[in-house]
Protein backbone atom coordinates (compact mmCIF):
# COMPACT_ATOMS: atom_id res chain seq x y z
CA UNK A 1 0.00 0.00 0.00
CA UNK A 2 2.84 2.39 0.80
CA UNK A 3 4.37 1.84 -2.64
CA UNK A 4 1.02 2.55 -4.30
CA UNK A 5 0.62 5.84 -2.46
CA UNK A 6 4.21 6.79 -3.21
CA UNK A 7 3.76 6.08 -6.93
CA UNK A 8 0.59 8.14 -7.05
CA UNK A 9 2.14 11.09 -5.22
CA UNK A 10 5.43 11.00 -7.14
CA UNK A 11 3.55 11.02 -10.45
CA UNK A 12 1.24 13.84 -9.37
CA UNK A 13 4.08 16.03 -8.07
CA UNK A 14 6.24 15.37 -11.13
CA UNK A 15 3.32 16.15 -13.43
CA UNK A 16 2.91 19.59 -11.84
CA UNK A 17 6.60 20.23 -12.52
CA UNK A 18 6.24 18.89 -16.07
CA UNK A 19 3.42 21.35 -16.77
CA UNK A 20 5.56 24.26 -15.59
CA UNK A 21 8.54 23.05 -17.60
CA UNK A 22 6.47 22.61 -20.77
CA UNK A 23 4.93 26.05 -20.44
CA UNK A 24 8.33 27.63 -19.87
CA UNK A 25 9.87 25.83 -22.85
CA UNK A 26 6.75 26.31 -25.01
CA UNK A 27 6.34 22.55 -25.49
CA UNK A 28 2.74 22.93 -26.60
CA UNK A 29 0.58 20.82 -28.89
CA UNK A 30 -1.25 23.28 -31.10
CA UNK A 31 -4.79 22.60 -32.36
CA UNK A 32 -4.92 21.45 -35.97
CA UNK A 33 -6.57 19.25 -38.56
CA UNK A 34 -5.00 16.09 -37.15
CA UNK A 35 -5.57 17.02 -33.52
CA UNK A 36 -8.51 16.33 -31.22
CA UNK A 37 -8.05 19.34 -28.91
CA UNK A 38 -8.97 22.99 -29.38
CA UNK A 39 -6.49 24.91 -27.23
CA UNK A 40 -2.67 24.78 -27.01
CA UNK A 41 -1.79 22.13 -24.44
CA UNK A 42 1.55 21.23 -22.82
CA UNK A 43 3.02 17.84 -23.72
CA UNK A 44 5.60 15.53 -22.21
CA UNK A 45 3.72 14.78 -19.00
CA UNK A 46 4.49 11.08 -19.33
CA UNK A 47 7.95 11.80 -17.93
CA UNK A 48 6.23 11.85 -14.52
CA UNK A 49 5.09 8.25 -14.93
CA UNK A 50 8.59 7.23 -16.02
CA UNK A 51 10.04 8.86 -12.91
CA UNK A 52 7.53 7.06 -10.68
CA UNK A 53 8.42 3.74 -12.30
CA UNK A 54 12.10 4.19 -11.51
CA UNK A 55 11.50 5.45 -7.98
CA UNK A 56 8.63 3.21 -6.84
CA UNK A 57 8.32 0.15 -9.12
CA UNK A 58 11.91 -0.75 -9.99
CA UNK A 59 12.98 -1.41 -6.36
CA UNK A 60 10.23 -4.05 -6.06
CA UNK A 61 11.79 -6.22 -8.77
CA UNK A 62 14.36 -8.54 -7.23
CA UNK A 63 16.59 -9.29 -10.21
CA UNK A 64 20.21 -10.18 -10.92
CA UNK A 65 22.17 -7.07 -11.82
CA UNK A 66 22.53 -7.79 -15.55
CA UNK A 67 18.79 -8.21 -16.33
CA UNK A 68 18.07 -5.25 -14.05
CA UNK A 69 20.57 -3.10 -15.96
CA UNK A 70 19.09 -4.18 -19.29
CA UNK A 71 15.59 -3.23 -18.13
CA UNK A 72 16.79 0.17 -16.95
CA UNK A 73 18.55 0.81 -20.27
CA UNK A 74 15.45 -0.29 -22.19
CA UNK A 75 13.15 2.15 -20.42
CA UNK A 76 15.75 4.92 -20.58
CA UNK A 77 16.14 4.49 -24.34
CA UNK A 78 12.42 4.55 -25.08
CA UNK A 79 11.74 7.42 -22.69
CA UNK A 80 14.72 9.42 -23.97
CA UNK A 81 13.76 9.18 -27.65
CA UNK A 82 10.19 10.07 -26.72
CA UNK A 83 11.36 13.06 -24.67
CA UNK A 84 13.53 14.16 -27.58
CA UNK A 85 10.59 13.79 -29.95
CA UNK A 86 8.43 15.91 -27.66
CA UNK A 87 11.04 18.63 -28.00
CA UNK A 88 12.06 18.28 -31.65
CA UNK A 89 9.45 16.22 -33.57
CA UNK A 90 11.60 13.37 -34.89
CA UNK A 91 10.69 11.23 -37.86
CA UNK A 92 8.98 7.87 -37.33
CA UNK A 93 12.08 6.07 -38.61
CA UNK A 94 14.35 7.87 -36.14
CA UNK A 95 12.17 6.66 -33.28
CA UNK A 96 12.03 3.12 -34.68
CA UNK A 97 15.83 3.11 -34.86
CA UNK A 98 15.87 3.40 -31.07
CA UNK A 99 12.81 1.26 -30.35
CA UNK A 100 14.33 -1.79 -32.05
CA UNK A 101 17.53 -2.05 -29.96
CA UNK A 102 15.51 -1.21 -26.84
CA UNK A 103 13.15 -4.10 -27.63
CA UNK A 104 16.12 -6.42 -28.15
CA UNK A 105 17.44 -5.44 -24.71
CA UNK A 106 14.04 -6.19 -23.20
CA UNK A 107 14.00 -9.61 -24.86
CA UNK A 108 17.47 -10.33 -23.50
CA UNK A 109 16.47 -9.29 -19.99
CA UNK A 110 13.27 -11.35 -20.06
CA UNK A 111 14.94 -14.47 -21.42
CA UNK A 112 17.86 -14.04 -19.02
CA UNK A 113 15.61 -14.57 -16.01
CA UNK A 114 13.12 -17.03 -17.55
CA UNK A 115 13.20 -20.82 -17.13
CA UNK A 116 15.79 -22.45 -19.39
CA UNK A 117 14.67 -23.19 -22.97
CA UNK A 118 15.47 -26.53 -24.64
CA UNK A 119 17.84 -25.15 -27.29
CA UNK A 120 19.47 -21.97 -28.55
CA UNK A 121 17.46 -21.73 -31.78
CA UNK A 122 14.19 -21.65 -29.82
CA UNK A 123 15.58 -18.94 -27.55
CA UNK A 124 16.61 -16.82 -30.55
CA UNK A 125 13.21 -17.27 -32.22
CA UNK A 126 11.36 -16.37 -29.04
CA UNK A 127 13.62 -13.39 -28.51
CA UNK A 128 12.74 -12.17 -32.01
CA UNK A 129 9.03 -12.50 -31.27
CA UNK A 130 9.42 -10.59 -28.00
CA UNK A 131 11.40 -7.81 -29.69
CA UNK A 132 9.00 -7.41 -32.63
CA UNK A 133 5.90 -7.42 -30.43
CA UNK A 134 7.52 -4.87 -28.12
CA UNK A 135 8.24 -2.49 -31.01
CA UNK A 136 4.63 -2.90 -32.11
CA UNK A 137 3.34 -2.28 -28.57
CA UNK A 138 5.38 0.92 -28.24
CA UNK A 139 4.02 2.30 -31.50
CA UNK A 140 0.50 0.94 -31.05
CA UNK A 141 0.13 2.83 -27.78
CA UNK A 142 1.52 5.94 -29.45
CA UNK A 143 -1.14 5.63 -32.18
CA UNK A 144 -3.89 5.31 -29.58
CA UNK A 145 -2.80 8.33 -27.55
CA UNK A 146 -4.96 10.90 -29.27
CA UNK A 147 -7.71 11.91 -26.85
CA UNK A 148 -7.83 12.78 -23.17
CA UNK A 149 -7.44 9.88 -20.79
CA UNK A 150 -7.72 6.99 -23.25
CA UNK A 151 -4.18 5.63 -23.02
CA UNK A 152 -3.71 6.36 -19.32
CA UNK A 153 -6.96 4.65 -18.33
CA UNK A 154 -6.24 1.70 -20.65
CA UNK A 155 -2.79 1.22 -19.12
CA UNK A 156 -4.18 1.48 -15.58
CA UNK A 157 -6.82 -1.13 -16.48
CA UNK A 158 -4.24 -3.53 -17.94
CA UNK A 159 -1.82 -3.23 -15.02
CA UNK A 160 -4.63 -3.60 -12.48
CA UNK A 161 -5.98 -6.75 -14.14
CA UNK A 162 -2.50 -8.25 -14.35
CA UNK A 163 -2.07 -7.66 -10.62
CA UNK A 164 -5.52 -9.07 -9.79
CA UNK A 165 -5.08 -12.17 -11.95
CA UNK A 166 -1.72 -12.73 -10.32
CA UNK A 167 -3.54 -12.66 -7.00
CA UNK A 168 -5.98 -15.25 -8.40
CA UNK A 169 -3.01 -17.55 -8.84
CA UNK A 170 -1.88 -17.06 -12.45
CA UNK A 171 1.88 -16.96 -11.85
CA UNK A 172 3.58 -13.83 -13.17
CA UNK A 173 6.67 -13.38 -10.97
CA UNK A 174 5.79 -9.67 -10.87
CA UNK A 175 4.33 -9.41 -7.38
CA UNK A 176 2.92 -5.94 -6.70
CA UNK A 177 4.79 -4.22 -9.53
CA UNK A 178 1.71 -4.04 -11.83
CA UNK A 179 -0.31 -2.42 -9.04
CA UNK A 180 2.39 0.24 -8.61
CA UNK A 181 2.40 0.87 -12.37
CA UNK A 182 -1.39 1.29 -12.25
CA UNK A 183 -1.05 3.75 -9.36
CA UNK A 184 1.47 5.78 -11.36
CA UNK A 185 -1.06 6.04 -14.20
CA UNK A 186 -3.81 7.07 -11.77
CA UNK A 187 -1.56 9.79 -10.38
CA UNK A 188 -1.33 11.34 -13.86
CA UNK A 189 -5.01 10.96 -14.73
CA UNK A 190 -6.43 14.09 -12.96
CA UNK A 191 -4.14 16.23 -15.11
CA UNK A 192 -5.28 14.61 -18.36
CA UNK A 193 -8.93 13.61 -17.93
CA UNK A 194 -11.62 14.71 -18.56
CA UNK A 195 -9.91 18.04 -19.34
CA UNK A 196 -6.26 17.89 -20.35
CA UNK A 197 -3.88 20.25 -18.58
CA UNK A 198 -1.01 18.27 -20.12
CA UNK A 199 -0.61 15.38 -22.57
CA UNK A 200 1.47 12.26 -22.07
CA UNK A 201 3.55 13.07 -25.11
CA UNK A 202 5.73 10.56 -26.91
CA UNK A 203 7.76 10.01 -23.74
CA UNK A 204 4.62 8.75 -21.99
CA UNK A 205 2.98 6.76 -24.77
CA UNK A 206 6.24 5.03 -25.68
CA UNK A 207 7.08 4.19 -22.07
CA UNK A 208 3.60 2.80 -21.38
CA UNK A 209 3.69 0.72 -24.56
CA UNK A 210 7.04 -0.70 -23.50
CA UNK A 211 5.85 -1.40 -19.95
CA UNK A 212 2.72 -3.20 -21.17
CA UNK A 213 4.82 -5.46 -23.40
CA UNK A 214 7.38 -6.03 -20.63
CA UNK A 215 4.74 -6.99 -18.07
CA UNK A 216 3.02 -9.48 -20.36
CA UNK A 217 6.20 -11.11 -21.65
CA UNK A 218 7.74 -11.29 -18.19
CA UNK A 219 4.65 -13.14 -17.02
CA UNK A 220 4.21 -15.26 -20.17
CA UNK A 221 7.71 -16.71 -19.97
CA UNK A 222 6.69 -18.23 -16.65
CA UNK A 223 3.05 -19.05 -17.42
CA UNK A 224 2.14 -19.25 -21.16
CA UNK A 225 -1.56 -18.52 -20.54
CA UNK A 226 -0.53 -14.90 -20.05
CA UNK A 227 -0.17 -14.66 -23.84
CA UNK A 228 -3.91 -15.19 -24.26
CA UNK A 229 -4.66 -12.95 -21.28
CA UNK A 230 -2.46 -10.20 -22.71
CA UNK A 231 -4.13 -10.39 -26.11
CA UNK A 232 -7.53 -10.14 -24.45
CA UNK A 233 -6.73 -7.24 -22.13
CA UNK A 234 -5.11 -5.29 -24.98
CA UNK A 235 -7.79 -6.22 -27.55
CA UNK A 236 -9.51 -2.82 -27.73
CA UNK A 237 -6.26 -1.08 -28.62
CA UNK A 238 -4.91 -3.87 -30.82
CA UNK A 239 -8.07 -4.06 -32.94
CA UNK A 240 -8.40 -0.32 -33.47
CA UNK A 241 -4.73 0.28 -34.21
CA UNK A 242 -4.17 -2.84 -36.33
CA UNK A 243 -7.31 -2.67 -38.48
CA UNK A 244 -6.80 1.05 -39.07
CA UNK A 245 -3.19 0.46 -40.07
CA UNK A 246 -4.09 -2.40 -42.42
CA UNK A 247 -6.82 -0.32 -44.02
CA UNK A 248 -4.47 2.60 -44.65
CA UNK A 249 -1.83 0.23 -46.05
CA UNK A 250 -4.40 -1.43 -48.34
CA UNK A 251 -5.49 1.96 -49.69
CA UNK A 252 -1.91 2.95 -50.47
CA UNK A 253 -1.63 5.65 -47.84
CA UNK A 254 1.48 6.39 -45.81
CA UNK A 255 0.54 4.16 -42.87
CA UNK A 256 3.30 5.54 -40.63
CA UNK A 257 2.30 9.20 -40.99
CA UNK A 258 0.05 11.08 -38.55
CA UNK A 259 -3.67 10.85 -39.23
CA UNK A 260 -7.12 10.87 -37.62
CA UNK A 261 -8.58 7.62 -38.91
CA UNK A 262 -8.66 5.45 -35.80
CA UNK A 263 -12.17 4.65 -34.64
CA UNK A 264 -11.78 6.67 -31.44
CA UNK A 265 -10.79 9.69 -33.53
CA UNK A 266 -13.78 9.29 -35.86
CA UNK A 267 -16.10 9.06 -32.85
CA UNK A 268 -14.72 12.35 -31.50
CA UNK A 269 -14.92 14.00 -34.93
CA UNK A 270 -18.54 12.88 -35.12
CA UNK A 271 -19.26 14.87 -31.96
CA UNK A 272 -18.60 12.48 -29.09
CA UNK A 273 -16.87 13.94 -26.05
CA UNK A 274 -13.51 12.51 -25.05
CA UNK A 275 -15.05 11.11 -21.86
CA UNK A 276 -17.85 9.36 -23.76
CA UNK A 277 -15.48 7.80 -26.28
CA UNK A 278 -13.20 6.59 -23.50
CA UNK A 279 -16.24 5.03 -21.82
CA UNK A 280 -16.91 2.96 -24.96
CA UNK A 281 -13.43 1.43 -24.82
CA UNK A 282 -13.66 0.83 -21.09
CA UNK A 283 -17.07 -0.82 -21.55
CA UNK A 284 -15.41 -3.30 -23.91
CA UNK A 285 -12.67 -3.89 -21.37
CA UNK A 286 -15.05 -4.52 -18.49
CA UNK A 287 -17.76 -6.45 -20.34
CA UNK A 288 -15.64 -8.51 -22.76
CA UNK A 289 -11.89 -8.41 -22.18
CA UNK A 290 -11.82 -8.78 -18.39
CA UNK A 291 -14.39 -11.63 -18.13
CA UNK A 292 -12.68 -13.61 -20.90
CA UNK A 293 -9.26 -13.04 -19.34
CA UNK A 294 -10.61 -14.27 -16.00
CA UNK A 295 -12.07 -17.33 -17.74
CA UNK A 296 -8.68 -18.14 -19.30
CA UNK A 297 -6.85 -17.59 -16.03
CA UNK A 298 -9.17 -19.83 -14.02
CA UNK A 299 -9.70 -22.62 -16.58
CA UNK A 300 -6.10 -22.88 -17.82
CA UNK A 301 -7.12 -24.92 -20.83
CA UNK A 302 -5.58 -24.34 -24.25
CA UNK A 303 -8.91 -24.77 -26.05
CA UNK A 304 -10.57 -22.19 -23.80
CA UNK A 305 -7.70 -19.72 -24.27
CA UNK A 306 -7.67 -20.02 -28.07
CA UNK A 307 -11.45 -19.82 -28.32
CA UNK A 308 -11.62 -16.76 -26.08
CA UNK A 309 -9.00 -14.88 -28.12
CA UNK A 310 -10.59 -15.80 -31.46
CA UNK A 311 -14.08 -14.81 -30.31
CA UNK A 312 -12.88 -11.54 -28.79
CA UNK A 313 -10.99 -10.47 -31.90
CA UNK A 314 -13.73 -11.57 -34.29
CA UNK A 315 -16.27 -9.60 -32.28
CA UNK A 316 -13.91 -6.66 -31.95
CA UNK A 317 -13.22 -6.44 -35.68
CA UNK A 318 -16.93 -6.76 -36.48
CA UNK A 319 -17.79 -4.04 -33.97
CA UNK A 320 -15.01 -1.82 -35.34
CA UNK A 321 -16.34 -2.18 -38.90
CA UNK A 322 -19.96 -1.57 -37.89
CA UNK A 323 -19.11 1.43 -35.73
CA UNK A 324 -16.91 3.00 -38.40
CA UNK A 325 -19.59 2.45 -41.04
CA UNK A 326 -22.19 4.10 -38.81
CA UNK A 327 -19.93 7.06 -38.05
CA UNK A 328 -19.06 7.65 -41.71
CA UNK A 329 -22.73 7.39 -42.68
CA UNK A 330 -23.52 10.07 -40.12
CA UNK A 331 -20.73 12.28 -41.44
CA UNK A 332 -22.09 11.98 -45.00
CA UNK A 333 -25.64 12.86 -43.86
CA UNK A 334 -24.37 16.03 -42.21
CA UNK A 335 -22.00 16.97 -45.03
Amino acid sequence: MLSLVQALLVTAAATVLAIRYAQRRQLLDQPGQRRSHRVPTPRGGGIAIVLAVFVCAAPLLKLPWIPALLLVLTLLLVAAIGWWDDHASLSAWARIAVHVPAAVLLAAAALGTAPALPDLSLAIALGGVIALSTVWSINLHNFMDGINGLLTIQAAFVFTLVWLLGRFGLESALGDVPAVLAAACVGFLPFNFPRARIFLGDVGSGALGLLVAAVFWWAALREPYWIAVGLLLASAFVVDASVTLLQRFWRGRRWYSAHREHLYQWLVRRGGSHARVVSYYMAWNLLVAAPLALLVATSRQVAVAVTAVVLAYAAGILLWCQARRAVLAGVRRHA
